[in-house]
């Protein structure tokens, strides 16, 4: 990854600012670009590593900031002051992550394919993945990991354009087991082209190495590693031209 580059991108939304970074292979051609919603924690060093090891295979990422410039969270009680506005309005939520979506394809920094765009989240983030995508963002994929597939307006999933990709940990406590089949339901009646993959064995934060919550957040390489697979495959599929 040492052609990889990591820059920040400052933006107002209502006049508040927003730092995202951006992170790319400088002087590559026209990569497709993803749009990257990290977990509860916000933009952070392992957020941009993870970033940096999707974009080293050949994407330009934005790594979204949701919560604004000065909105760090250090610990569990901030990341959930930060985070429950959002989860309990979709309509600001989904503003930022268009707004995160409109700096990706409108900065002038790294070069995007801007007909080849998906969008990826890891728990909170996945949620927010999902929900770009039900605004009916030009996407062409959105992935979830170990995230809710809860929502407040199921029937906007008729807004989806791209493919749906939900990686799941089978024993994750903290996405109620009702979320599934309303999940499916609802991407169903809607005719969109899903795929839900349940890891047996499988907690939440499955895929962050410092997960160590015995019987809820774990980390499981394994399971990681077969979960990012799955995505690259997806977004290869996508992107194929």
């Amino acid at each position: 990854m040492n052609d990889v580059t990591v820059q920040s991108l400052v933006y107002a939304i209502d006049g508040q600012n927003y730092e995202s970074r951006l992170v790319f292979s400088p002087g590559a051609k026209a990569l497709p670009g993803l749009v990257m919603a990290p977990n509860w924690m916000g933009v952070s060093e392992d957020a941009e590593e993870i970033a940096k090891q999707v974009a080293s295979k050949g994407y330009v990422v934005l790594l979204a900031d949701l919560y604004g410039q000065n909105v760090r969270p250090t610990n569990a009680d901030q990341a959930m002051a930060a985070m429950l506005p959002l989860k309990n309005d979709r309509g600001l939520l989904n503003k930022r992550m268009r707004t995160a979506l409109d700096q990706l394809t409108t900065q002038s920094v790294a070069a995007v394919d801007t007909g080849r765009l998906a969008t990826f989240g890891f728990c909170f983030g996945g949620c927010c993945a999902l929900e770009l995508a039900r605004t009916g963002a030009p996407l062409k994929a959105a992935v979830s990991f170990h995230g809710t597939l809860d929502t407040t307006h199921p029937a906007d999933a008729k807004n989806i354009q791209g493919k749906v990709l939900v990686l799941h940990g089978a024993s994750d406590p903290l996405v109620p087991k009702e979320q599934l089949p309303a999940f499916e339901a609802e991407m169903n009646a809607a005719k969109v082209d899903w795929q839900l993959l349940s890891y047996g064995g499988a907690f939440h934060s499955f895929t962050d190495p410092h997960a160590n919550n015995p019987g809820v957040q774990m980390y499981n390489p394994t399971v990681s590693k077969r979960a990012f697979t799955a995505m690259h495959n997806l977004l290869d599929e996508v992107f194929a031209h």
